[in-house]
């Protein structure tokens, strides 16, 4: 996942060999011991369009009887949602010998298909958030699970509310899967990495720490912290209940934990015991956690745990229980309700969510007053282009810039109605030209 402002299945269900022509690329056959559909479904990453379910009775692999169990496989089927724009988004940390020729091979097989977005491939694995048509998306998505170093990625599947998410396609070799240098750090040893919670695992140890403290007035539960490895203005529009605002606006400059000494008070790991306290980390979709978490354990800290797949995959199995708000995202979107993971056409009704009244969060960046929309914008002076909260007055008031001086720069853009983002510069300065 980005991390700067604009600037398997383990303890899993058995897989087999489909029956069907054509499956869902997502798995090749999940085959799930359940006869409870509503619990079936937050298993797979894959619109309620896509989705047909057959139920059916099999032999249980490695025993001479038929199991007594409904077991349940997903496939998908060609209709008119094909046309359909989703945003994908997964990254795997594996070793790729030639990741040069690895790009031609992705670079080869996109040849004429309608993706947008940045996928990013080097010796530690891939990063990817694309956008595109469901067939091209899901045929990508496919293609690329063939390959037994990918098959078991964890796809996450969003709906966009027009078109594509991403301008165009930045499909090339990057010697750091994330900003600020990773190279260094040793991703592919998954035992340096933080323990992976699976979403349930993560909503019970949420609710058992906020159950304590809650009964607890004197002798708060101290074993445990909560830990938001995103950036402040991503924490401003949602969150976990509980976790600390993140003073900083860009991955790379995150520091929290790394001092020796000194006790920052915006430093929720600063002062803490690395041998007892169990750090609980979450991020949007999983990679920054996994990268700051290999980061820790050079530090001493050993009680290391991410939430599996990030804030995404949490919304859209266990819904927005201990949530706050909604989730940022590193494309033209910016903003996404927690039912946008609910898999249902995205509309701009459905896109607005409340802010609860009273909230610390939320809050315009000029007058402080509670906004109405969880969604950024940018400042219309390009020299500045400040990413920030506003409220509608204010915007209309400084005419969609951040502060007064701005409103008065060289290279000033209209204010934006809804929830649009900026184009080019020469967009705006071509259609001045032209009204003269």
């Amino acid at each position: 996942m980005g991390a700067c402002a604009p600037s398997s299945l383990s303890s899993s269900p058995t897989l087999y060999k489909p029956t069907i022509s054509t499956l869902f690329p997502f798995s090749s056959a999940i085959i799930c011991n359940t006869t409870d559909r509503a619990a079936v479904l937050p298993l797979f990453s894959i619109p309620t369009q896509f989705r047909r379910l057959n139920f059916f009775t099999r032999q249980c692999k490695g025993t001479s009887t038929l199991c007594k169990r409904n077991w349940v496989e997903a496939d998908v089927y060609k209709n008119d949602v094909d046309d359909e724009f989703i945003v994908v988004n997964f990254y795997r940390f594996v070793f790729i010998k030639d990741p040069e020729d690895e790009v031609s091979k992705h670079l080869s097989f996109l040849q004429g298909r309608d993706i947008h977005g940045r996928i990013y491939l080097n010796e530690q694995g891939i990063n990817a958030q694309y956008s595109g048509p469901s067939k091209d998306a899901v045929a990508y998505v496919k293609w690329l699970q063939e390959d037994h170093r990918f098959s078991d990625i964890l796809v996450q599947v969003s709906p966009t509310l027009s078109g594509h998410a991403f301008p165009r396609l930045k499909l090339r070799y990057k010697p750091s899967l994330l900003e600020g240098g990773i190279s260094h750090l040793p991703l592919l040893d998954s035992s340096m990495r933080a323990t992976p919670l699976t979403p349930v695992q993560w909503k019970n140890r949420l609710e058992a720490a906020n159950k304590i403290d809650n009964t607890s007035n004197e002798n708060l539960n101290t074993n445990y912290i909560l830990f938001d490895v995103r950036n402040g203005y991503e924490w401003d529009i949602g969150h976990f209940r509980g976790a600390q605002r993140p003073d900083v606006d860009c991955f790379r400059s995150t520091s929290f934990g790394l001092s020796e000494s000194e006790v920052i008070a915006s430093d929720p790991l600063a002062g803490v015991d690395k041998e007892k306290t169990d750090i609980l980390m979450y991020c949007t979709g999983g990679i920054r956690c996994d990268v700051y978490s290999a980061i820790l354990r050079q530090r001493g800290f050993k009680n290391l745990y991410t939430l599996k797949g990030g804030i995404s995959h949490y919304l859209e199995n266990e819904g927005p229980v201990d949530w706050v708000g909604n989730l940022f995202v590193f494309d033209s979107r910016l903003s996404l309700p927690p039912c946008a993971y609910e898999h249902k056409v995205m509309t701009e009704e459905s896109r607005t969510q409340e802010v609860p009244k009273n909230s610390s969060f939320g809050r315009c960046y000029i007058c402080g007053s509670q906004i109405s929309k969880l969604r950024h914008r940018n400042c219309a002076n390009l020299d500045c282009n400040l990413l920030f909260l506003c409220c509608e007055g204010c915007t209309n008031n400084l005419r969609g810039c951040c502060c007064s001086q701005c409103t008065s720069a060289t290279r000033l853009r209209p204010v934006l109605p809804g929830p649009q983002r900026y184009k080019k510069w020469h967009y705006y300065r071509d259609l001045e030209v032209q009204s003269r």
